[in-house]
């Protein structure tokens, strides 16, 4: 089974930027002990703050399954939800070149 590669973006809302980052940047401790989990590396742009970047790769299928059960990722998906200014966060799946 080949990796699962996306890239998530999102915008926090005016005010709620660093609450954003500290969440992410909690969430990116948990994500990165998952057995199945081989990278996941948040980033923010530098002309715009607000706007949030994640690369996230997994092993495989079942591993990303398992990130996407996990009661931590629910839970930061619902706080996120008011903080940012999309209905949730925009993913795009990757494949290598």
């Amino acid at each position: 089974m080949s990796a699962r590669i996306l890239y998530a973006e999102f915008t926090a809302k005016p005010g709620h930027e660093e609450t954003v980052a500290g969440m992410i940047a909690d969430l990116a401790v948990l994500v990165r002990r998952e057995p199945g989990n081989i990278e996941f590396t948040p980033h923010r742009r530098e002309d715009d703050p607000a706007r949030f970047f994640v690369y996230e790769v997994y092993r495989d299928e079942d591993a990303f399954q398992a990130h996407i059960s996990a009661d931590y990722g629910a839970e930061f998906n619902r706080e996120l939800g008011p903080l940012i200014v999309e209905p949730h966060s925009q993913l795009t799946w990757l494949v290598p070149v």
